[in-house]
């Protein structure tokens, strides 16, 4: 498993940096720079979706399915990153978040 530090805050899943997700999807499949990455598993943060996960804990370490196919740390769609940042601090929507860790083996 992947150690994740995530700045995406306005994410339901994120808990003080971690991910309550226990997994996320990273996309950006022909992806060649970070900017061309996001996480798919991103769901923005709402009044009522807030309540509901007031009881989860977060993640330092989960699983990342990674569909970049052009990253170094991409292996059979898994991440082999010992960790890896998802940059998104004000982010609403999946789009508007990266993978910072994302290099390009091409």
């Amino acid at each position: 498993m992947t150690i994740l530090k995530c700045s995406a805050t306005n994410c339901i899943y994120n808990d003080a940096r971690q991910c309550s997700r226990g997994e996320i999807d990273v996309m950006g499949e022909s992806a060649r720079i970070a900017d061309e990455t996001s996480c798919g598993s991103f769901q923005e943060r709402s009044g009522s979706a807030m309540n509901s996960m007031e009881h989860h804990c977060g993640c330092e370490k989960i699983q990342i399915d990674c569909k970049a196919h052009n990253c170094a740390y991409n292996d059979n769609c898994k991440c082999t990153a010992a960790a890896i940042d998802v940059d998104g601090s004000r982010a609403q929507c999946s789009q508007e978040t990266k993978c910072g860790t994302f290099a390009c083996k091409c």
